[in-house]
C-alpha cells in the first residue's frame, strides 16, 4: 500500500510535534517564526562546504563523478540520479533518490559511489567527524570506497548520531529502489577538515542497548510516519505540543507556545521525558504540578530534575519569579584578586578570543578589561600568539598574586567551552612560544582558583526560566548594551569582523565583539557580587514557597 505521506531524513532527529503540523495541510497557510539568521548562514556555510568537497573530488576523479544539476526540479533529479545508477556511474554527487512510495522516503545524499555490487551513500557535513586517537575506519577523499578502507591510527571516531541516522534513511530508500550494495548496510561521512572518509557499519550494536543505526532509524520512521500519516488525514493527533530544547529554534514555536501557555502546559516547567511522565500519571499543568506537596515522594521518577524542584519551579513559575533561592545561605568563593573570563570561539574552527576582567588587590595591572584577540580568519597560526598572551597575562597575575600573599580566583560561567579551548589550545599548539603544557592547563582547570558560576547558579538558586547567563545576570542588575547581544549573533559579527566571505573586514564589527565580550565578563563579576551582597536576603528562599 503506497503511504500517503513521504519524509525525508530530518523527520527522525525531528520534534514529533513539528513532523505533525508540517503534514497537517490545515496548518499549510499559519504564520511561523522568521528564518533564524544564524541559521540561515550555517546553511549557507554548509552548502559552500560541500561545494569545496564536490570540487575537491572532480579534480580527483574527473571523468568518473557525475554532478547532478542542484536547481533542476526534484522529479528531474531523481530521474538523471535513477539513470546513473543503471548506467553504472563510479561517483554520482548532489543524488536525488529515487521515492519509496511504499515506505513513504523521499530525499537524497552528497555522494553516492559504486562497489561490485551497488551503490553506498557518503554524507558530507560541515562538522567535526573525528577526534584525536585511533580506530576509525577512514579511506582517502581520494578513494572514497569502503573496500579501501583502513583502521586510522590518528582518528577515533566522534559520535554523530544525526549523521548515522542520515545515512540510515539513504540505505532503506537505495534498498527499496534495488540499487544498495550486497552485505552489511555500510556509510561514509566527510567532515570539516574533508580529507578522508570516515565509514560506519550501520549494522553494528554501537547504539544504547545494542541497537544498531538502522534498527534505531526505522524505529524512529515508523513513529514519524505514524504522525504524519495522522495529520495529513485528518486522524486523531498522535503528537501534542510540548516543551523541549528544539522549540527555541523551530519555525513553528509561536504556534505551539499559544497552545502551552493556554493550557498552562507541564513542560512549561518540566521538559522532555519529565513533561510526559508527569502527563501519564495526570500532572499535565503547572498548576498540577505547584498543588503537590514537595516534601511527600514522588508521584513518578524525575531524571531532569529533583522531585522537590520541580515542585518549586512550578511554584515561582505561577509567581513569575525568575530566580529562587534554594539554600539559606549563600556559598560564592571570593578571592583578593579576581579576574573573569570569557572566550569567544567559532564553530570547531578555533578561539579568537579571550577577555578577561580584572579586580580587587593590586597586582601591578590595570583594572578593568582587556582582551586578547585574533583577527585572522580561523583556522590561523596567530591564534597561537593570542592564546600564548592571554595565558601568560593570566599566570603573570595569578603569581603575582601568590607572592604577595593574596588570594586567587578565576571564573567563568559554564566551565565546558573554556576547558574545552584552554586543553585543545594548550594541545594544538604545544612547543609555540608561551604555550603551556597539557599539564598546567589541566592543573590551573582543576584547582579551586578556577571557579565555574554557572555550577553555583545551578546547585544554589532554582531558575524558572533557565539558567543561561543573558536570563540570570538581568536578575542581578546586568544588562548588556547591545540589544542583540548572544552567542548566536556573535558568529554572524565575526563573520563581517574578519571578511570570511570575501568582504572587507569590518572594523565596526571588531568593536562590537570586543564589547559584547567586555559585558560578558562584566556580567559574570556582577552577577558575583550581587550574589554575595544583602540583596539574597530579599530573594525568595524555596523553603518558603
Amino acid at each position: 500500500m503506497t503511504s500517503q505521506v513521504q519524509l525525508d531524513a530530518g523527520v527522525v532527529t525531528r520534534c514529533r510535534r513539528r513532523v505533525h503540523l508540517e503534514n497537517d495541510p490545515t496548518m499549510y497557510e499559519t504564520p511561523k517564526a522568521p528564518p533564524d539568521p544564524t541559521g540561515v548562514q550555517r546553511k549557507a556555510d554548509a552548502t559552500g562546504h560541500r561545494r569545496a568537497v564536490a570540487d575537491a573530488l572532480g579534480r580527483v576523479v574527473g571523468s568518473d563523478l557525475l554532478e547532478v544539476p542542484a536547481d533542476a526540479p526534484t522529479a528531474d533529479r531523481e530521474r538523471v540520479t535513477t539513470a546513473a545508477m543503471e548506467s553504472g556511474v563510479r561517483y554520482i554527487w548532489g543524488a536525488a533518490l529515487p521515492r519509496d512510495p511504499l515506505g513513504g522516503r523521499r530525499g537524497g545524499i552528497d555522494l553516492l559511489v559504486r562497489t561490485d555490487t551497488g551503490y553506498v551513500p557518503i554524507l558530507v557535513v560541515r562538522h567535526k567527524v573525528t577526534d584525536p586517537g585511533h580506530g576509525a575506519r577512514t579511506s582517502p577523499l581520494a578513494s572514497p570506497l569502503p573496500a579501501g578502507a583502513r583502521t586510522d591510527p590518528l582518528r577515533k571516531v566522534r559520535p554523530q548520531p544525526r549523521d548515522q541516522l542520515r545515512l540510515a534513511h539513504a540505505q532503506r530508500q537505495l534498498q527499496a529502489s534495488g540499487f544498495a550494495a550486497t552485505g552489511r548496510a555500510t556509510g561514509g561521512v566527510v567532515g570539516m577538515d574533508a580529507d578522508v572518509v570516515v565509514w560506519h557499519d550501520l549494522e553494528s550494536p554501537t547504539w544504547p542497548a545494542s541497537r544498531t543505526a538502522l534498527s534505531e532509524y526505522d524505529s524512529r520512521f515508523a513513529d514519524r510516519l505514524a504522525v504524519a500519516t495522522a495529520a495529513a488525514t485528518g486522524a486523531e493527533p498522535l503528537a501534542r505540543p510540548s516543551r523541549i530544547v528544539e522549540c527555541r529554534s523551530c519555525p513553528w514555536w509561536p504556534v505551539c507556545e499559544v497552545d502551552l501557555r493556554t493550557s498552562r502546559d507541564v513542560s512549561l516547567v518540566v521538559r522532555g521525558e519529565d513533561a510526559a511522565a508527569l502527563r501519564k500519571v495526570g500532572v499535565c499543568t503547572v498548576d498540577d504540578l505547584a498543588a503537590l506537596d514537595p516534601t511527600a515522594s514522588p508521584v513518578v521518577p524525575l531524571v531532569g530534575m529533583p522531585y522537590p524542584d520541580a515542585v518549586i519551579l512550578a511554584r515561582a513559575w505561577l509567581r513569575d519569579l525568575t530566580v529562587v533561592r534554594r539554600v539559606a545561605r549563600m556559598d560564592v568563593p571570593r578571592a583578593d584578586v579576581e579576574v573573569d573570563v570569557d572566550m569567544e570561539s567559532f564553530g570547531d574552527l578555533g578561539a579568537y578570543m579571550w577577555g578577561c576582567w580584572l579586580s580587587g588587590a593590586d597586582v601591578g595591572q590595570e583594572h578593568g578589561y582587556r582582551a586578547f584577540a585574533t583577527w585572522d580568519p580561523l583556522p590561523c597560526d596567530d591564534e597561537a600568539r593570542s592564546f600564548a598572551e592571554f595565558w601568560g597575562w593570566l599566570a603573570d597575575v595569578r603569581a603575582t598574586a601568590r607572592a604577595r600573599g593574596l588570594t586567587f580566583r578565576a571564573y567563568c560561567y559554564n566551565e565546558l567551552a573554556e576547558n574545552r579551548w584552554l586543553l585543545g589550545s594548550a594541545d594544538r599548539f604545544k612547543g609555540r612560544p608561551g604555550i603551556p603544557t597539557t599539564g598546567r592547563v589541566r592543573e590551573f582547570i582543576g584547582s579551586d582558583e578556577w571557579v565555574d558560576l554557572f555550577g553555583i547558579v545551578q546547585n544554589q538558586f532554582l531558575c524558572a526560566h533557565g539558567k543561561g547567563l543573558k536570563t540570570i545576570a538581568p536578575v542581578a542588575g546586568f544588562r548588556w548594551r547591545d540589544p542583540e547581544a548572544g552567542g548566536e549573533n556573535s558568529m554572524r559579527w565575526y563573520r563581517d569582523a574578519v571578511g570570511l566571505d570575501g568582504q572587507r573586514p569590518d572594523p565596526d564589527q571588531r568593536r562590537r565583539l570586543l564589547e559584547y565580550n567586555e559585558d560578558d565578563v562584566r556580567a559574570t563579576h556582577a552577577l558575583r557580587d550581587w550574589m554575595t551582597s544583602d540583596a539574597m536576603a530579599e530573594l525568595p528562599f524555596a523553603g518558603d514557597l
